[in-house]
């Protein structure tokens, strides 16, 4: 039976996250279909909890239209524990216009347990995948955002998860140590990757740490786009290193004057 409820218990959070994303995803009003059609969620207790969001003051109903939006509750909620970059907007904004600007996706990376996961998704107009979004998670070891967020645990830490990660995947799955840890060291060095992204098929990715004061754990912040993309990754980082730096000089959203030749080898 504490099985069974606590199973229970997290089907009702996800879905919960699942409301709050779909607004985080440029959805500036959703009816209850909006969120059925989405998720496939049933419509009597999507209906109930939308409801119970309304109550605890975290949406609006408007009720000609049955809408809902979000209210200042939930954006307080985020922005109380969160470090001023993240918290105003800044990082958000500037993530939004690297991906209009550079038509690729752009995305901010952490760690939860064994995965690698994407906190926040800005969709470009050559990477709509149903693979990419907010949440969507990979292995660490798959991913070079994962193999870099694990260089910035040390290697005695990196090395310990890394060791695990191969004993605990099946037989085709399981990779060279050695040379996994030899890479590792090297992201480590200069505090960005550029691999397969993990995350979707034919996709590679180019990332960079953030600065230790960006968030209670390291984060990273980094670009996928298609494999046969031709894309400089040197200068990819150039481009993200600066776009960072002019977020935490609060410069009101940085400029990236090497997007146009990041396309092009």
């Amino acid at each position: 039976m504490a099985i069974a409820l606590e199973s229970n218990k997290t089907k009702i959070a996800r879905r919960v996250i699942e409301v709050f994303e779909f607004f985080a995803v440029e959805n500036r009003r959703a009816t209850v279909m909006d969120i059925v059609r989405r998720y496939g969620r049933p419509q009597s207790s999507t209906s109930e909890l939308l409801c119970a969001l309304v109550e605890m003051g975290l949406l609006y109903k408007d009720p000609g239209s049955r809408s809902y939006a979000p209210t200042p509750r939930l954006a307080a909620l985020g922005y109380a524990c969160q470090p001023e970059v993240v918290g105003d907007g800044r990082l958000f904004a500037y993530m939004d216009k690297l991906a209009q600007t550079s038509r690729c996706g752009v995305g901010l990376f952490g760690i939860v347990g064994t995965h690698v996961q994407i906190f926040r998704w800005a969709h470009g107009a050559e990477m709509d995948n149903p693979d990419l979004g907010c949440g969507s998670s990979t292995l660490l070891s798959s991913s070079a955002a994962g193999l870099l967020l694990l260089s910035a645990l040390g290697p005695a830490q990196a090395s310990k998860m890394l060791w695990r990660l191969n004993a605990e995947a099946s037989v085709k799955d399981r990779f060279d140590l050695n040379e996994i840890n030899q890479q590792v060291a090297r992201f480590a060095q200069s505090g960005n990757a550029t691999g397969d992204s993990g995350f979707a098929p034919k996709t590679r990715m180019t990332t960079v740490l953030l600065p230790d004061q960006v968030g209670e754990r390291q984060l990273a912040l980094g670009v996928i786009y298609g494999a046969g993309s031709a894309v400089n990754p040197e200068a990819l980082v150039a481009t993200l290193n600066h776009g960072v730096q002019g977020c935490l000089c609060d410069s009101g959203g940085a400029e990236a004057p090497f997007v146009r030749s990041m396309a092009t080898m």
